[in-house]
């Protein structure tokens, strides 16, 4: 049992244990306390990881950081491990930027930590230690989250105590991912807060309200009052809204409690007088209906599927 939950994870060893190897400085600024180095190279003698997953280095933060390794040097070495390509080179496992904030210092010697680790451990570190970067979008963070769920098998309990955050954060976070492309597109680009889009994902047109947020500059209390207004019905067509007064408080009532349990949208008709009608959920993703078809095959008596 226990081999097989270990294939399963990819990683011979946890989350908390390579956490240890990626305990880094947020702003890689050098200010930490320095620590035993276990060797200083060339740093001709490093090379950066081809599967690191972030590919761009803010220009004027890399000069920043040049600027502090220039005056106090690296206090804090870069993990390494043996390159698989070159011999008697090392592969950067994480502090890419300090390395390149090192070469425009003009260093000649960098201080490094060799850990042996395997090919998906090292994804999982850069994994790791971008979504500890102060400048992540939520969009990115959120993506960091869902990588190490779906291809390391951390659950969100596990990443909450490894990155010190709290499950609601992770979970909130992660919805984001719900929203569609242009709304996480204005998220990247910094023209939606995570607050904002927070207040989007139960909205039915999450896209069109979004372009209204940015093209008036409303604040995130002010798109909670826009959505809460479109979810009244205020921007429904006025046919519609003529249906709205055959249905009575109870059927309301009971339509509001079902789309907060369910985050989705229901609606319900009663059609015949002997009761019958149309109960409608709508959903906007596959992953919505993923979870509202678990939600449906649990058994009631025993809580198994």
């Amino acid at each position: 049992m226990e081999k097989k939950t270990k294939k399963a994870r990819g990683l011979g060893r946890g989350l908390s244990a390579l956490m240890a190897d990626v305990a880094l400085d947020p702003q890689d600024s050098g200010d930490m306390p320095e620590k035993s180095v276990e060797r200083l190279v060339p740093i001709e003698l490093l090379e950066a990881n081809p599967d690191q997953p972030r590919k761009s280095f803010a220009p004027a933060a890399l000069q920043e950081l040049a600027d502090s390794i220039r005056e106090k040097g690296v206090l804090q070495p870069l993990i390494v491990r043996k390159s698989p390509r070159k011999a008697e080179a090392f592969e950067i496992v994480a502090g890419e930027r300090r390395w390149r904030a090192s070469q425009m210092a003009q260093l000649h010697k960098i201080p490094i930590l060799v850990r042996e680790l395997s090919d998906t451990e090292v994804l999982e570190i850069a994994i790791i230690e971008n979504i500890q970067r102060a400048d992540l979008n939520a969009i990115e963070e959120a993506h960091g989250y869902k990588q190490l769920i779906d291809r390391f098998g951390h659950t969100q309990e596990q990443l909450a105590q490894a990155l010190s955050k709290s499950r609601s954060h992770i979970a909130n976070i992660m919805r984001l991912l719900q929203l569609p492309d242009d709304v996480q597109g204005f998220l990247r680009e910094g023209k939606l807060t995570a607050g904002h889009a927070r207040a989007l994902i139960t909205t039915e047109n999450p896209s069109d309200l979004a372009r209204k947020v940015v093209s008036q500059g409303l604040s995130v209390r002010e798109t909670e009052a826009l959505v809460k207004r479109e979810a009244d019905g205020a921007g429904t067509p006025k046919k519609e809204r003529r249906k709205a007064p055959d249905k009575d408080a109870d059927t309301r009532a009971l339509e509001s409690d079902l789309s907060a349990n369910l985050q989705m949208k229901v609606s319900i008709e009663h059609l015949d007088v002997d009761g019958s009608g149309n109960l409608t959920i709508r959903y906007r993703s596959l992953d919505q209906l993923d979870a509202l078809c678990q939600l449906l095959t649990v058994s009631p008596l025993d809580g198994t599927r």
